[in-house]
């Protein structure tokens, strides 16, 4: 652990009342991430995608705290974490900086929550460590090749106006705010707080690189990392998994739900017929109770 983790301002800790510890990645970046529960070697890990951060996953921290070791980073470059210009913002990096960070705590078994790129980090973990993973709960994510992407997205990919879109305009991280919702509007409070980590250029660096990261070409920098990923989804097929799927999700939609049921046909689904790609926001209590009782359950 590294001391200097960001101070949270007063009206944040109105919905995110933690206090983050910090971990120095094998990078030399800042990485801040929430450690809540009892202090065992077994824990929920909890990865976030883009443009979100530990925030997304409050109120499933406080449900399961009282029972359960949870601890959700923010990426590097993400939420609280440093926002570096020199750090490498590729997808096995990321990987890595997650193995170190469980490695440094102690987690001798893990259980994965995962949502958006947290997907293809957690299962890039849990590929290559089946025996240490418990159970894994997926909420609308990928960790595999796919060519589908909506076109806002790519227009985010594009080179010199994607950046300007992105980190000049804001506009990958506000749009969502509303976009990745479908049965609600967010609060006041949930809007400000997505959005505090990303208030300049330089604080939304990671937001476009997540974007650039994306490997659609076959010579992209990640597509080999996710190909292993993908390759190895089969070492995880007897682990028990539960799918909470926003089905009103502009991205990862219907499609990417396909897949997962062809790779792991054992897995529960709950198909949650109002809920966005912010599944956890949109469907509430609805989701955290079914991803609780799962993950709690003898």
């Amino acid at each position: 652990m590294v001391s200097g983790a960001q101070a949270i301002p007063d009206w944040l800790e109105r919905t995110y009342p933690f206090k983050p510890a910090a971990f120095q990645t094998p990078s030399g970046a800042r990485m801040s991430y929430l450690d809540e529960g009892p202090r065992t070697d077994e824990a929920v890990l909890m990865l976030h995608g883009n443009p979100t951060w530990s925030f997304y996953y409050r109120e499933l921290v406080r449900e399961l705290s009282p029972m359960i070791r949870c601890v959700a980073p923010d990426h590097i470059g993400m939420g609280l974490s440093q926002k570096p210009p020199g750090y490498d913002y590729r997808l096995e990096t990321r990987i890595g900086d997650i193995a170190a960070l469980a490695e440094s705590l102690g987690l001798r078994r893990i259980h994965l929550v995962v949502h958006d790129w947290g997907g293809a980090i957690g299962f890039g973990l849990a590929t290559r460590q089946p025996d240490r993973v418990g159970r894994i709960v997926i909420l609308n994510t990928a960790a595999f090749v796919s060519d589908r992407i909506p076109k806002r997205i790519s227009l985010c990919r594009a080179p010199v106006v994607g950046e300007f879109v992105v980190r000049g305009l804001n506009g990958f991280a506000e749009p969502a705010t509303w976009m990745a919702m479908a049965s609600r509007r967010l609060s006041w409070d949930e809007r400000r707080a997505y959005l505090f980590p990303y208030d300049s250029w330089a604080n939304r660096i990671a937001v476009h690189r997540f974007v650039r990261d994306i490997p659609l070409e076959k010579d992209h920098p990640s597509r080999a990392a996710l190909e292993e990923i993908e390759a190895r989804l089969p070492r995880l097929a007897g682990h028990p998994k539960l799918i909470v799927w926003g089905a009103r999700d502009f991205c990862f939609d219907d499609f990417f739900l396909s897949r997962w049921r062809e790779l792991y046909p054992d897995a529960r689904i709950d198909r949650l017929e109002r809920a966005g790609h912010y599944v956890l926001e949109d469907a509430g209590s609805v989701a955290r109770d079914s991803i609780s009782a799962f993950l709690t359950k003898p």
